[in-house]
């Protein structure tokens, strides 16, 4: 039974990283269409705010081969030089991208400031929103995909990358609704103001997402709900110990890493508290995806408390 059920995980895991990684794969072609489509949009009107706009897609492409190399990676299995994994390789892809969005929004600034000193008008501006309110729809299916996919299986390329064209989303609806004012009222500094707009909004992504990124580099903890679930599930299978202290968790990428001290009678036998230990890591590893866990036994004679906390008794 216990061997099914291993060989049953074993399975679901390996069809998790297949499915992050055609996602990332997918990416890179839909980028790549998406690019095309709002560069064609912006060759045809002359427009700053849509070549800001087909900039930030240049922005996706890379970004989604980094997301696609790092996924490759993280999926990885452990080796003599990295044996917790790769699982943070995909926090590099993140960084990585929430750079170059910053690096985007600067380039747009610097065109905006040429076409203040040299304007020009918008030319056949309606096929060119027409061609980039196509790219618009498919980016927005695409990030919503992206991002669902990317929190249920706890990737972190997938989420940055979705957010990433998420944000590209929101731009190019305000471009959109900024030109059509333009192209009715003839006020043609709507233009470049529209693409100011563009580069702070994604001057704000760019930042977001480094500091998330950097968060998970830094060993981030679990979330509240998630720490007072992980108690309960330790709670609930922990009969025949005494209590639990300095319960800590980590957060690498898809996997979650636990530790904590277990108190148990000084008279119990070596084998009964593997016993309780082994009911913990099953509890824990069938209630989360890609856990480790770590158990310090101690006997409840000699059990050290960290100075500032205390323990909390299980029954």
């Amino acid at each position: 039974m216990a061997e099914a059920e291993n060989t049953m995980a074993i399975a679901a895991k390996a069809a998790a990283k297949r499915k992050v990684a055609n996602l990332a794969f997918w990416s890179i072609i839909v980028a790549f269409v998406v690019l095309a489509l709002k560069a064609a949009a912006w060759y045809v009107t002359g427009s700053v705010a849509l070549y800001s706009d087909a900039l930030e897609s240049i922005v996706n492409v890379i970004a989604s081969v980094a997301a696609f190399w790092a996924i490759q990676i993280s999926h990885k299995p452990a080796d003599q030089d990295h044996p917790f994994g790769h699982h943070k390789a995909e926090y590099f892809s993140a960084v990585l991208e929430g750079v170059l969005i910053v690096l985007a929004a600067l380039l747009i600034l610097n065109e905006v400031w040429r076409s203040w000193q040299t304007p020009s008008p918008l030319e056949q501006p309606w096929e060119g929103l027409a061609v980039n309110g196509v790219a618009t729809v498919i980016n927005a299916f695409w990030a919503w995909t992206l991002i669902r996919a990317g929190r249920a299986e706890k990737s972190p390329a997938l989420v940055a990358d979705g957010n990433h064209i998420m944000t590209d989303v929101v731009t190019s609806i305000g471009v959109f609704g900024g030109l059509v004012g333009a192209i009715l009222t003839g006020w043609q500094i709507l233009d470049p103001t529209l693409a100011v707009l563009v580069a702070l909004n994604i001057l704000w992504q760019g930042w977001h997402v480094i500091g998330s990124s950097m968060n998970g580099l830094m060993d981030r903890a679990v979330d509240t709900q998630e720490h007072m679930r992980i108690r309960d599930v330790i709670s609930a299978n922990c009969k025949g110990a005494l209590e639990v202290h300095d319960l800590k968790t980590r957060i690498a990428g898809r996997a979650t890493f636990i530790e904590f001290h277990l108190v148990v009678d000084a008279h119990m036998s070596v084998g009964a508290s593997h016993v309780i230990c082994d009911r913990i890591e099953d509890a824990l590893k069938a209630e989360i995806p890609s856990v480790r866990v770590t158990i310090h036994v101690e006997p409840d004679d000699e059990a050290k408390l960290p100075k500032g906390t205390t323990a909390v008794p299980f029954a």
